[in-house]
């Protein structure tokens, strides 16, 4: 049966590719279907402690059987069009153009909202002692969105708030740019703040977008934070 693989970030440099067919027998699972590739690329398989994995766009682990036609995505550590329709119908965007604060804090309060906490990550001129030209962010775009819109409602539960927006812009990024927002809306300051923390801390985990960095003296893709724990590692 055939199942579609899929590279992101350094993976995909380092596989050459960014997608792949490959043909795996019945029964097989994602295990099986990365053995395909540790042979033939040794730095892959030294990567594996490190990598997460997806099916159909859903965390899995190596041993989860596979179906034909299944797409088997192979993630690293996240570094973690105009937005359509309005906060209520909607939580959660992936855009390629500059991101506009002012209208989305503004579509997201209401009168009874006693704070608007509002969190911008800006692109700066300096990583590490190194001037940055610029940043491109790529994503799983797909399951970046899903796991954004699946934050945004945990967090309305979680922190009692009554209502948040993320967005997050893919593309390249100029210094002083927003690459990714995010606005809450409630009651009360402190679950405002609380929730905004918590949110911008758990997108950086755990959505797959990636950003490589970009420098005087050449390119990098930025490390990203460990998966938590309850992700599974590709060779668990």
């Amino acid at each position: 049966m055939r199942v579609r693989m899929l590279f992101f970030g350094v993976l995909r440099e380092m596989v050459g590719k960014s997608t792949d067919l490959i043909d795996v027998p019945e029964g097989a699972s994602v295990r099986d279907a990365i053995a395909r590739y540790e042979s033939q690329i040794p730095r892959l398989k030294e990567s594996l402690s490190s990598l997460a994995l997806a099916v159909n766009q859903q965390y899995a682990g190596p041993d989860t059987k596979l179906s034909a036609n299944d797409e088997v995505a192979l993630l690293p550590p996240v570094s973690g069009g105009a937005i359509e329709g309005t906060i209520h119908q909607r939580r959660a965007w992936i855009v390629r153009e500059t991101i506009d604060t002012p209208r989305t804090v503004a579509a997201i309060k209401r009168g009874e909202d006693g704070a608007t906490v509002v969190f911008e990550g800006v692109v700066r001129i300096q990583t590490r002692g190194r001037k940055t030209l610029y940043l491109d962010y790529e994503a799983y775009e797909e399951m970046a969105l899903e796991q954004m819109e699946s934050l945004a409602d945990k967090a309305v539960q979680q922190f009692q708030i009554r209502d948040v927006a993320i967005v997050h812009r893919l593309g390249r990024l100029e210094i002083g740019e927003t690459s990714v927002l995010i606005a809450v809306a409630s009651a009360h300051r402190a679950a405002a703040f609380d929730a905004c923390r918590w949110l911008i801390d758990t997108l950086k985990r755990t959505v797959p977008i990636w950003k490589k960095e970009y420098f005087e003296d050449g390119a990098v893709w930025a490390d990203g934070e460990p998966f938590p724990p309850e992700i599974p590692r590709a060779n668990s």
